[in-house]
């Protein structure tokens, strides 16, 4: 078992900076999932680590082992791609004892590790199956048990749900952090779904356009963003964002969008002051704005006059488009509401769980 260490690296090709001076330290043990858009970094940042890409600058470090000029086969690491990559002509047995028949493992160690995986995974019945056999859901699990037959350090895994359906992601989101617990095994794992992310990983790490953002556990991501890209990108539906003015004195702030004017509470204002007179940006999640007659109890609400562009009935919840002026944002509500389409209606803000980002840098302030 090992932890892994990225050490500044930088991984460029031709003018085109995939990772820029990435400094990770993935504990033992650890799930640790790298999530961003398409193009941010993510997935050569794992081919880096699987000696698939070679790094341009820094080290990586399995263990306390510098792994930068080792070759693939070497880093005791096991791949799982998007792409099954079964052999067709071979049986599922065949297919998961392949790699360790190449290392000459005994006849008997790759019995035992083959029953034992396929046991592990509920696939002991299809091992004398061809894989044209089989559905996405069981390849997959193939795939993923070719991997663990290996018995490697570390984990790696480049979004292997993603030719999956809704329904069995779901199923197989919860079967990989099973088997994570299980295995006590170091995974690294890349998406380019949050919710993946959030649901899976013990850790996150944010990237954008090859830099990382923001390390931190789902929750501290989620409550305590670095900046506007990691708000708006954790958390479903999207964080709500409107470009405001600071107004008021020390000791009552507003935030002031033109149409609507919030006050600050009071706990919130001391790190604000430098602010005052600027414009900042202003976010709120769409669960903390509220139909003020189904608004929890004891929250600091502030109103807002918008109006009902769209409803969408999600069946425990209601996700209403509102608009106020020249501002278009969503609330998440209780599913009794009133609220219809073309309605002026008021919400409110639970302003506890506000944020603030600064306009120039978009860090957040608060």
């Amino acid at each position: 078992m090992a932890g892994v260490t990225y050490d500044h690296v930088v991984k460029q090709f031709g003018d085109v900076i995939a990772v820029n001076d990435m400094s990770v330290d993935v504990a033992d043990k650890e799930f640790l999932v790298f999530v961003g858009p398409s193009g941010c970094g993510k997935t050569t940042s794992l081919r880096l680590l699987a000696g698939l890409e070679e790094i341009t600058a820094g080290n990586i470090y399995i263990g306390d082992r510098l792994v930068n000029d080792v070759a693939p086969k070497d880093r005791d690491i096991a791949m799982v791609f998007q792409s099954y990559a079964l052999y067709p002509h071979m049986s599922v047995y065949d297919n998961m004892a392949f790699g360790l028949k190449l290392r000459k493992t005994p006849r008997a160690e790759i019995e035992r590790r083959v029953r034992e995986s396929a046991g592990l995974l509920g696939i002991q019945e299809l091992l004398d199956r061809k894989p044209k056999a089989l559905s996405g859901g069981q390849r997959q699990r193939v795939a993923l048990g070719r991997a663990i037959v290996r018995e490697p350090a570390v984990f790696l895994m480049d979004e292997p749900l993603s030719n999956l359906d809704a329904k069995l992601r779901v199923q197989t989101r919860s079967e990989l952090s099973k088997l994570h617990q299980r295995l006590e095994t170091t995974f690294i794992y890349v998406t380019h779904d949050q919710v993946e992310a959030m649901t899976m990983g013990t850790r996150i790490a944010v990237m954008r356009d090859g830099i990382l953002q923001q390390v931190d556990t789902p929750q501290e991501l989620y409550n305590l963003p670095a900046n506007v890209f990691v708000a708006g990108f954790i958390g479903s539906p999207a964080m709500n964002f409107f470009d405001v003015t600071l107004t008021g004195t020390r000791d009552k702030m507003y935030l002031d969008g033109g149409t609507f004017k919030v006050e600050i509470p009071s706990n919130r204002t001391q790190r604000l002051e430098s602010y005052l007179g600027k414009e900042v940006i202003f976010g709120v999640r769409p669960e903390d704005v509220h139909d003020p007659n189904y608004a929890p109890p004891g929250i600091i609400g502030a109103p807002v006059t918008s109006r009902v562009d769209v409803t969408e009935l999600m069946g425990n919840e209601v996700f209403l488009y509102l608009v106020s002026g020249d501002k278009n944002y969503i609330a998440r509500v209780d599913p009794r509401t009133a609220a219809r389409v073309g309605q002026e209606i008021e919400v409110l803000v639970n302003m506890e769980n506000m944020h603030v980002f600064d306009r120039d840098t978009e860090v957040a302030v608060i």
